[in-house]
């Protein structure tokens, strides 16, 4: 098959198959499926707006999905972009805290940067632990998490609370409307250049660079890699920074974006959405932009579900859960095929 039709149709077979599993199961469970599919179809691209809403949720993802397929394809498993996400967003904040009363057209772009370096900042010390003394990045990233979410709450609730709030939810003061991006709709022609310029950097940076040649060499084979000339540590602290970077800007996108203010808390799913983004697209660019679209329309269409068909908002995490299994099944499969290969190279 073509690559590059492949790159278009892996996602969308694996976003097939999990619908149709999700209909058997809702079936079984007593809900119509049909009746879910549509909801699904008019709450995420065919509504009045829906195309809007999905945008909201899938231009951040996408962002973020872009970093962690660049680390993921240097074999570098960083499941920190949740933290990434909230560093970048916590860094913004504060840049716009200290900067009141600046131009808009300086504390934005500082605001971003400072978004950006935050994200790469927390993203690097997990890589270096890795790099340096062989510590495993799955957990030293996944705890990360744990540890930004705290410092976020820190944030919120100490320094930079909003006083004027009622007290329910702890958070930072909303940006005047200079400071803004976007309303809370999430889609304005700003963000939508921006995430076409993450899009376009990650292609060429992926596919016509030595990086890029590379970086996808130390995922499938170190070894050879080393007789190309490669220095692993340079490719995976590198990936480690670039995936941040953008898990941050995700995370300051949102404070002068739709969310115009940085919540406790906010947006727990965002990381871990755009690992499965990332891994139903193979770490392509632009089957990742599909994936993305998907999954933005997934959370848009999470509203109409219990209106609609009765069905809870937690049946998008189905959704969720079985194509993560179906990811799961097709790497064990490859793997056992490589295997048996190798092991009856005649057969």
């Amino acid at each position: 098959m073509n690559e590059k039709i492949e790159i278009i149709i892996r996602p969308l077979a694996f976003i097939l198959l999990a619908t149709i599993l999700c209909g058997i199961i809702f079936e079984i469970a007593g809900f119509s499926a049909i009746l879910m599919f549509n909801s699904i179809l008019d709450g995420a691209f065919l509504g009045s707006r829906s195309l809007e809403k999905s945008l909201r949720w899938a231009l951040p993802l996408f962002i973020t999905a872009v970093g962690v397929g660049i680390s993921f394809r240097c074999g570098f498993f960083n499941i920190g972009a949740q933290g990434q996400f909230y560093m970048g967003s916590v860094c913004a904040v504060y840049v716009t805290e200290y900067m009141s009363g600046v131009n808009a057209v300086i504390v934005i772009p500082l605001g971003m940067i400072a978004g950006m370096t935050g994200g790469a900042l927390w993203s690097l010390w997990p890589g270096y632990l890795k790099i340096r003394y062989g510590v495993d990045e799955v957990i030293t990233t996944l705890m990360s998490n744990f540890i930004a979410g705290l410092i976020l709450v820190y944030v919120t609730s100490g320094p930079l609370k909003d006083q004027s709030g009622s007290g329910q939810q702890a958070s930072t003061k909303i940006l005047p409307s200079e400071l803004r991006i976007s309303d809370a709709s999430g889609v304005s022609l700003t963000i939508i250049l921006i995430t076409i310029g993450v899009g376009i950097t990650g292609w060429l940076l992926v596919n016509r660079t030595s990086f890029g040649t590379l970086s996808s060499l130390a995922g499938r084979n170190p070894t050879m890699l080393k007789y190309q000339g490669g220095k692993i540590w340079q490719l995976g602290l590198a990936s480690f920074i670039i995936s941040g970077m953008l898990a941050g800007l995700s995370g300051s996108i949102e404070l002068f974006g739709p969310s115009g203010r940085v919540v406790s808390g906010f947006l727990p799913t965002h990381g871990f959405t755009a690992i499965l983004v990332a891994l139903v697209a193979s770490y392509a660019v632009i089957g990742t932009a599909f994936s993305a679209l998907f999954f933005g329309g997934l959370f848009s269409a999470a509203l109409f579900l219990p209106i609609f068909t009765g069905l809870p908002t937690s049946a998008i995490d189905l959704f969720n859960a079985i194509i993560a299994l179906l990811i799961t099944a097709r790497i064990t499969l490859g793997t056992n095929f490589l295997r048996n290969r190798w092991s009856h190279p005649h057969d």
